[in-house]
Order: structure tokens, then C-alpha cells, then sequence
């Protein structure tokens, strides 16, 4: 009877690197995680979700995913850029009740350091409006974060996105022409970044 000859399997867990994975400088540059790797080069354009609480402490952040993406490597830490952000589906849910209007605005806008970003915002309302009401406050919305956009850097246009402080200004300029509830962003994302 003929031995069978077992063949050597190569671990190729040996073979990988531990890199320490930082966000960018605009949410503080700390560690969001590590990631194996057998060469620097796999690493680049790798996906890197987290929760504004894991990155600040703050519990009542919970429900805002961040989206990054691996830029460059520099020795064993690999550093990110900001593609998007993403609130959760359940937190959408919970904020809207019967005898309410919700409003989507989606808009494409433009910071002044060359950025395109793709911002989707939510309004709602304290009570039904009627769909000509509906399309007007979505224009408006759309065109005050436009110009909001286009007087900021992408920093602080993801700062005030990502902690509410641009949603916050356009619901006070907003609720004057609607009763509003609420204005939030719900979803962002980069498309462009200048060359």
C-alpha cells in the first residue's frame, strides 16, 4: 500500500504585520483599530467603519457611523481619510411619528477647498404639511446648504455635519417658513477630492 504523502501547509498568518489604523487629523488622529496585512501596499483603499462613540466617548453619539478609508502607510500605522457618515436606521425611525411630514433633501454641494460631497438631509415637520409646502422647504434647505458648503473648508463642513452644528443652523432658518421638529443629517458622502 502506497504512502500518502501530506503536504506542508504554509502559514500564511506568519507571514502578516500588525498596523495600527489612526483617523484623520479633523477627529483627533487616535487609534481606531488594526488590521493584519502581508504588504503595505493591501492595506491602502481598505474600509474602516466606526461609531462616533467609540472615536469621542460620547454614549449619546451612538447612532453615527463614520466611514474611512486607508490613504497611506507609514511604518506600522496606517493613516485614513473621511468618505463618509451615516446615522442608523433605527434612530431615523424613532424620530418620526404619525401626523408628521418627513422631508428628504438630498443635495450634491461644494466646499471652497475643491471637495464634492453628496449631503442627504432630513426635516421633519410638527405636523402634515401639504407636497407644495414639502417641495418649497426641501429647495430651501438644498440651497442653504449649498451656500453653507461653499463658504467652508471640507474639515469644517465634516465637523459641522458630523456633530449637527450645520443641521442646527439651517432648522432656525428653516422652521421661519415651516414649524419644523427636526433637521438631521442622515448620510454623507465624498465623491471628489481635488487633484
Amino acid at each position: 500500500m502506497a504512502k500518502a504523502r501530506r503536504r506542508r501547509v504554509r502559514d500564511t498568518w506568519k507571514e502578516k504585520q500588525w498596523y495600527k489604523i489612526t483617523s484623520p487629523k479633523a477627529f483627533g488622529g487616535s487609534e481606531i483599530g488594526i488590521t493584519p496585512a502581508k504588504d503595505p501596499e493591501f492595506l491602502l483603499k481598505r474600509r474602516i467603519d466606526t461609531t462616533m462613540r467609540e472615536l469621542t466617548g460620547d454614549f449619546s453619539k451612538q447612532y453615527v457611523k463614520l466611514k474611512f478609508q486607508i490613504s497611506e502607510v507609514a511604518g506600522d500605522t496606517a493613516g485614513t481619510r473621511f468618505i463618509g457618515h451615516q446615522v442608523t436606521t433605527d434612530y431615523v425611525r424613532s424620530m418620526i411619528r404619525r401626523g408628521t411630514s418627513r422631508i428628504d433633501a438630498p443635495v450634491i454641494v461644494k466646499t471652497n477647498d475643491g471637495f464634492t460631497m453628496k449631503v442627504h438631509m432630513l426635516a421633519i415637520t410638527t405636523r402634515r404639511a401639504k407636497s407644495s409646502q414639502q417641495k418649497f422647504m426641501r429647495e430651501t434647505i438644498q440651497q442653504l446648504l449649498i451656500k453653507i458648503a461653499a463658504d467652508k473648508s471640507f474639515e469644517q463642513v465634516i465637523e459641522g455635519l458630523v456633530t449637527g452644528k450645520i443641521a442646527s443652523e439651517i432648522y432656525h432658518k428653516a422652521k421661519k417658513i415651516y414649524p419644523l421638529k427636526r433637521v438631521e443629517t442622515i448620510k454623507t458622502q465624498v465623491l471628489e477630492e481635488p487633484q
